[in-house]
């Protein structure tokens, strides 16, 4: 989007000093002044870096001219593609380098295939299973994290929460947040949830406010969760490429946003975010889904957000105990630590006919297997 054409430098220079006086939303001054947020938060940053002196137009010449695909190599891609329909960039690639010929990037070779309607969508991502690991259909696996924390320019820390759709790469959230607290995540969650649906299971690491706490096992957090019907996992310890499709998406914001602006307060930060997660999802292209973007792919679950839970009913046969308050059950005599986080909760005991175990059940999901003996 362009400024208006009546003076380029004016127009500029009005825009900056409304934003600095922040009477009206960012994105209500941008629709005014007829650009895109992206392009807002450009100058505004350059004005706050550089003064008057950072409005004026830079040369749009190319510092390199990139030589075009020759139509002999759009040829040969083709040639190998027709011999080799299953073959995306990266094979054809290293086939043709193989044998000597010089080749452009895998990206340049799969945008050649889809302009001679060689690479269609369904293909595109069923191909996908061949590259990386992957969850079939959106909504099966959400991967959630806070990224590193940030300053903001008031001296206070920004705690990103990332929330990210494993099919698709749909970035679900950015929420700029105080702290990493069961409120401010239970709290974001409802939102996504009321927007989105919600899926069938969610990663996280082992941290608090989600992970392992302590002695127990599970959080109010992942209990919550559970009573919505979602399946909770957590990445082994110290092994972040469990969830690596939100790692990566973490350098992403890094580098195409956080290190190239600076916020002044949660709420600014939260202006950035909106506009990243909006620009990622529905017009950047993605690599690993075939330079589509998420928003191409992503489509929103059938299952709704339960504002208020029912009691759960166990099946038939399923002895039903309530934990403590400290987080204890007693069962046979026997007491048995469950967790805090279930405290108040009604859990589903079924005895093994095999061994000498209890398998516990919360909700639709097993929880826990006790030995019957030796219990305190």
């Amino acid at each position: 989007m362009t400024w208006r054409e009546i003076s380029k430098m004016s127009e500029k220079q009005y825009f900056v000093h409304e934003a600095e006086q922040k009477k009206r939303s960012f994105s209500e001054l941008c629709k005014e002044y007829g650009i895109h947020r992206s392009t807002g938060y450009k100058w505004l940053n350059r004005y706050e870096r550089e003064g008057e002196s950072g409005l004026l137009e830079l040369s749009r010449q190319p510092k390199h001219s990139p030589k075009k695909t020759k139509e002999e190599i759009e040829s040969l891609i083709l040639q190998i593609r027709g011999a080799h329909p299953k073959w995306g960039g990266v094979t054809i690639k290293s086939y043709a380098e193989r044998a000597g010929i010089g080749m452009p990037t895998e990206k340049t070779i799969n945008r050649i295939l889809k302009k001679y309607g060689k690479i269609t969508l369904e293909e595109s991502l069923k191909r996908q299973e061949f590259i990386c690991f992957e969850h079939e259909k959106p909504n099966e696996l959400w991967q959630m994290d806070f990224k590193g924390h940030f300053k903001l320019a008031n001296g206070k820390r920004c705690h990103p929460l990332t929330l990210l759709d494993d099919h698709s790469r749909f970035v679900l959230a950015i929420k700029s947040c105080a702290y990493e607290t069961h409120d401010t995540v239970k709290t974001a969650l409802i939102e996504v949830f009321r927007e989105y649906g919600l899926p069938d299971r969610m990663t996280m690491d082992n941290g608090p406010p989600w992970g392992y706490s302590g002695s127990q096992d599970y959080t109010r957090l992942s209990v919550w969760l559970i009573k919505q019907g979602i399946k909770v996992s957590h990445s082994r310890p110290y092994h972040p490429q469990t969830q690596g499709k939100l790692e990566r998406f973490h350098r992403t914001l890094k580098e195409e946003l956080l290190k190239q602006y600076y916020f002044d307060d949660y709420a600014h930060a939260q202006e950035g975010f909106n506009w990243f997660r909006e620009m990622y999802n529905y017009e950047r292209p993605h690599q690993g889904i075939e330079a589509y973007s998420p928003g191409c792919i992503y489509r929103r679950s059938d299952k709704e957000y339960r504002e208020e839970i029912l009691p759960f009913i166990y099946d038939e046969g399923t002895e039903v105990r309530k934990i403590n308050v400290k987080g204890y059950m007693n069962y046979e005599s026997n007491r048995y630590y469950i967790g805090e986080a279930f405290a108040g909760e009604e859990i589903g005991l079924k005895k093994s006919t095999e061994d000498d175990t209890l398998d516990v059940y919360f909700y639709q999901e097993k929880v826990l297997k006790l030995c019957c003996k030796g219990a305190s």
